[in-house]
């Protein structure tokens, strides 16, 4: 799954998905919106690419480890933990200040980590269920969706229908269910997708209101409030054996705070729309990850829907225009 990273601010954070741009066009003062100035990918930026591509893979392998967890926790008692440890982690590194703020500020921060626990929690319910692959293709039609709305361009229509080929292809196969998939995995996955988007939203208001990653942690410390009783109702006290918190660490590590350093570090270089474009690789890596880790193999069928998705995902993002703040 994403990785929330540091919601965007002046002072240089990240919105991380496969169409970043949106939080630029939705508002954001990001730093991903002044690497726009910036010139074209060359050969001397290959290091940066391959920081986002690192950061990638961390996400997706994150999530695979997290399956092989999960028979320990339960999807809600990951959930629990890989949230907890980031906010630990996050709240220790940003050190937030907590007065000074308004109401505004505040109701704009629980927002964003209420969708943070939505998106997670319904991510990890839907990778317990069916593969890393097909569930990450489906997770990205939110972000895309919310691309091709906000750019309301006739062009976008195109990587729309590209994109809705491609779930055709993931439906269009197999047995019972959605092409052979769990019925309600695949309907978690795309309400994963529907709260990525809104999380691409609400980073952008609350890059806008907090500076540095104040925001991002203290939105990631009220999601780990609000996904701890459905943790502990799951796991119990599965969740204090060290083994498996340990595991729970190194998920929260893999798909939270690597990849936020390698994005940041990425991102002071890199265009967005060209980090956004990379983004968009995600289900090929997810599926990749599913394959290595958990034996997921994937049809010609799947590996081709995936494909079409990824294809809308970069489509949508290199028309997508440069909109005036909201």
């Amino acid at each position: 799954m994403p990785a929330p990273v540091p919601a965007p601010s002046a002072s240089g954070s990240a919105t991380r998905s496969p169409s970043a741009s949106v939080s630029d066009s939705a508002g954001s003062g990001s730093a991903s919106a002044s690497a726009s100035a910036e010139p074209a990918v060359s050969p001397s930026r290959l290091g940066p690419v391959a920081l986002v591509i690192a950061a990638g893979v961390s996400v997706q392998f994150g999530a695979a480890l997290a399956v092989m967890v999960m028979p320990r926790a339960g999807a809600a008692g990951v959930v629990t933990l890989r949230l907890a440890a980031a906010a630990l982690v996050l709240l220790l590194v940003c050190r937030p200040k907590v007065r000074g703020y308004s109401r505004a500020d505040w109701g704009t921060v629980v927002a964003f980590g209420i969708t943070m626990a939505g998106m997670n929690g319904l991510f990890y319910q839907a990778i317990d269920r069916i593969p890393l692959g097909p569930a990450v293709t489906l997770e990205v039609l939110g972000p895309l969706a919310l691309s091709v709305l906000v750019s309301r361009r006739l062009v976008n229509l195109l990587w729309a229908v590209l994109a809705l080929g491609g779930v055709g292809l993931l439906a269009g196969h197999g047995g019972g269910g959605f092409g052979g998939l769990d019925l309600l995995g695949a309907a978690l996955a795309v309400g994963a997708g529907a709260m990525w988007a809104a999380y691409i939203l609400f980073s952008a208001r609350t890059g806008r209101r907090f500076p540095q990653a104040d925001g991002l942690a203290l939105a990631m410390a009220v999601a780990a409030v609000l996904s701890l009783p459905l943790g502990v109702y799951e796991a119990g006290s599965a969740l204090l054996v060290p083994s498996t918190l340990a595991l729970g660490v190194g998920v929260a590590v893999l798909s939270s705070v690597l990849p936020y350093t390698l994005e940041l570090l990425a991102l002071r270089r890199l265009p967005a729309p060209t980090f956004a474009i990379l983004m968009s690789l995600e289900p090929a890596i997810a599926a990749t990850a599913g394959f290595l880790l958990l034996h997921q193999a994937l049809s010609a069928l799947d590996a081709a829907a995936i494909a079409l998705v990824i294809a809308a995902s970069m489509g949508a993002v290199r028309s997508q225009p440069r909109l005036a703040d909201a």
